[in-house]
């Protein structure tokens, strides 16, 4: 099973975060895409640490109750390594070369760009297309991963009793997302948009540009460590404090004295990750910052991070010109909509 593999088959997104497990499964009709089946089902403290599957039966487990709630039917699936598991490269090779001339030399020269023995590692690759005024050579795109990190993910899905189809590279499913939704935000090409993924644990951002996503790093921060604080500030269970956070409900004095520095906090690892890209490489400003993530619609966030780093900022909205199927709860999929954006792009992998 190699990354980017796919079997040609009709399959549905399965996006597994730190907290939850979520299922996704798309129609298309001409050129418009609709949402049939969603589902999700929470997941236990640590049964994924750092975007890394550790309890595989738990996680199995949620799957098969997020399929079912959906009332998906399909058995095959797309599934994404997380990008601090995966290193990708663009090359250029000639391009006369077959598929299987071009998978032989790419493993032949397989040291020259990955820090792993061959047997180590699942290595697949893209042709992007021919290179500019060089039409003899084609840009490559090569992706590699550990063989232990894509065999956890097909064994929890086996252990869902469903099949791996795809492994994706979850940049590369943020980025079929983001390219689906882009017009309906305003987001031109030659911007350089930087799209923060804030989740429970780690806030990844992704720079986007021309299309594409040039940049990503992860960050362990994330809305958990406000929800810790509601639990021990007001005596909540974990339940009932995510859904204070979500819904309200919590008392006055929850915005100036918890919501307030939390905040802060995250505009601050949001800034610091600019940081690092700007440091990394030769850019040196963003054009526009993009939030989402299930931490992204807490109260004023986009307003205040707008305030303090001084670039627009909107909220994602992955379910731009995607219709719904009637069996959707459709208030329940808009709460999550900011955290769509990998599920999506896995489930969009039926159509490649």
């Amino acid at each position: 099973m190699g990354l980017f593999s796919s079997n040609k088959m009709q399959l549905f997104g399965v996006d597994v975060s730190s907290s939850a497990v979520k299922v996704l499964q798309l129609s298309k009709s001409g050129k418009k895409y609709k949402i049939e089946h969603y589902g999700v089902d929470a997941l236990p403290d640590n049964a994924v640490v750092e975007k890394n599957i550790t309890e595989v039966d738990r996680v199995s487990a949620a799957i098969r109750n997020a399929v079912k709630r959906a009332g998906i039917k399909l058995k095959n699936v797309a599934i994404a390594v997380s990008g601090s598991a995966v290193i990708t490269k663009t090359i250029n090779m000639p391009s006369d070369l077959t598929e299987d001339e071009l998978e032989e030399q790419l493993s032949l020269d397989a040291n020259q760009y990955i820090p792993y023995p061959i047997e180590e590692v699942s290595l697949d690759f893209n042709i992007l297309g021919p290179v500019e005024n060089t039409p003899e050579m084609s840009h490559v795109l090569i992706a590699c991963s550990r063989t232990e990190n894509v065999d956890v993910c097909v064994e929890t899905i086996e252990g869902a009793g469903l099949n791996t189809s795809v492994i994706d590279v979850e940049s590369f499913a943020v980025e079929a997302t983001y390219n689906l939704m882009k017009d309906g935000l305003g987001l031109e090409d030659d911007e350089i948009v930087a799209l923060f993924d804030i989740g429970a644990t780690t806030t990844t951002l992704h720079i986007m540009y021309q299309g594409r996503s040039i940049y990503t790093r992860d960050q362990t921060f994330g809305g958990k460590q406000l929800t810790d604080e509601i639990i021990q500030r007001y005596g909540l269970s974990v339940e009932e404090a995510g859904l204070a956070k979500r819904q309200g409900g919590l008392p006055e004095s929850y915005e100036s004295e918890v919501l307030q520095s939390f905040s802060d906090s995250l505009i601050q690892q949001i800034s610091r990750a600019l940081q690092f890209f700007f440091s990394a490489t030769e850019f040196n400003n963003v054009d526009k910052i993009i939030l989402g993530g299930g931490t992204a619609s807490i109260a004023n966030l986009v307003e205040l991070t707008e305030q303090q780093i001084g670039v627009p900022v909107q909220l994602v909205n992955p379910m731009e010109n995607l219709a719904l199927a009637s069996r959707i709860d459709e208030i329940a999929i808009i709460e999550d909509s900011p955290a769509l954006m990998t599920v999506i792009g896995l489930a969009l992998r039926t159509f490649d």
